[in-house]
């Protein structure tokens, strides 16, 4: 444990004094959270400049009631179609034949230069509505619009939870994104800290350090020490986005919501959000209050932190014997694909467990070792079961002990191997020898 502890430390003082180590930390949070309000900023700075485009009305009855916005504005025009596509200084030309109350399908927008989806969305909602006018005007119905607006249905659904303790609403679009959010994050950390190891051994394998340290430490310790002290990096890193994620929970958004959403949160948190009376849509108030529960963010993150550390050691183990195995990079691509597969497999199934997450697949996903961090990951936002999560756990890091085992094999046999390229079956030989 000494020899172990020795190499643990020799590795995490060497990644975690690295000078990029510090960056990554610091701006990964504040990436994420650019990346969180850049759809926002894309909208807002995308927006036309209110382009002009000349209606050619033949119906006399719809351009009147075209209002402008600001994607476009519009200017009536008495000329006939083929004069108006003469007109190149203006952003394009809508046509309305004269059939156009009665038949839509000979309605056109010419238009000079690439075609906004922005714009052609705004024409056709506005003719859509101005239309529909017409139409329940010529039918002489009395108050038909009145009725009709009646008649409309805007349902919006509140989810509980009726299975706990306490009846708690719940937001499915909030365990969606928080779910395949956090599956992408394990997905990251798996690929990227478990490929370090692979290309820490390769790189002491060819500059023979590694036959200096076995006459020393046993290679199954040594191996065991790198896969620990690369764990206690992410470890690390993991606690610190913790920390800010919490921060923020706690601190970040109750300062930028307004007052009175804020005590809509509060009540919600309490237990007595009434949603008949809320200023606010029922769902959003629901998603601001989860996220600004510093409990509930602190247990995902701690949950997640426990599937980081179980299944980076279980891949770890696989990525150590790949590394030991080859010379070079190049080499150990031709096998590192053992690894990669189920790590790419495990997060395109945690789409489909967001989706349904108590679906035969999603579950049954979730307990298999090599898809299990990145599924349960996607389902642990829905509220399921502790023991769900507790028995993933055991089985993955039983699961880890294996492989470990083996891992230790190949690897003590494949450090001494040069001038050959591997395949499977020479892993698996190395794997058996006593």
């Amino acid at each position: 444990m000494n020899q172990i502890s020795l190499i643990i430390q020799r590795e995490f003082i060497e990644r975690v004094s690295k000078k990029s180590f510090i960056i990554v930390t610091i701006l990964m949070p504040l990436l994420m959270l650019l990346l969180s309000v850049l759809p926002a900023l894309m909208m807002q700075f995308s927006s036309s400049d209110g382009r002009n485009i000349v209606v050619v009305d033949e119906t006399g009855v719809i351009a009147p009631d075209l209002h402008d916005t600001e994607d476009v504005t519009f200017s009536r025009s008495a000329q006939v179609l083929d004069s108006a596509l003469t007109m190149k200084d203006v952003a394009g030309i809508l046509y309305i034949p004269s059939t156009a109350v009665e038949n839509t399908s000979g309605i056109a927008y010419y238009s000079n230069g690439p075609v906004s989806m922005n714009v052609e969305g705004e024409l056709q909602a506005q003719l859509n509505d101005i239309i529909e006018s017409r139409r329940i005007e010529r039918s002489n119905i009395e108050n038909l619009r009145q009725v009709m607006d009646d008649i409309h249905s805007d349902v919006q659904l509140l989810t509980f939870r009726n299975d706990t303790d306490e009846l708690s609403q719940e937001s499915s679009a909030l365990s969606f994104v928080l779910g395949i959010g956090l599956a992408l994050v394990l997905y990251m950390f798996l690929l990227l800290y478990g490929q370090m190891v692979m290309s820490s051994i390769i790189e002491e394998k060819n500059n023979r350090v590694l036959e200096l340290v076995v006459t020393s430490v046993k290679p199954v310790h040594l191996m065991l020490g790198k896969i620990f002290g690369i764990a206690s990096v992410a470890v690390v890193q993991i606690l610190i986005w913790m920390a800010l994620l919490c921060c923020i929970s706690a601190f970040v958004i109750p300062a930028t919501l307004p007052t009175e959403m804020m005590s809509e949160v509060s009540a919600v948190q309490a237990g007595t959000f009434d949603a008949a009376t809320s200023q606010y849509d029922a769902d959003f108030v629901n998603t601001v209050a989860t996220l600004g529960s510093v409990g509930y963010i602190f247990n995902m993150l701690f949950v997640m932190l426990l599937f980081l550390v179980a299944g980076f050691l279980f891949y770890a183990a696989i990525f150590a014997a790949i590394g030991s195995a080859v010379e070079n990079v190049q080499d150990a691509s031709q096998l590192s694909f053992v690894a990669m597969v189920p790590i790419i497999l495990g997060l395109v199934l945690s789409f489909s467990a967001v989706q349904d997450p108590q679906s035969g697949l999603a579950v049954a996903c979730s307990y298999i070792p090599l898809t299990s961090p990145m599924v349960m990951m996607a389902r642990l936002p829905f509220g399921i079961a502790a023991w769900e999560v507790i028995l993933s756990l055991v089985i993955l890091v039983a699961s880890f002990l294996f492989t470990a085992w083996l891992a230790g094999k190949i690897y003590r046999v494949g450090i001494f191997m040069y001038g050959k390229k591997p395949t499977l079956k020479d892993l698996w030989h190395w794997s058996r020898q006593a």
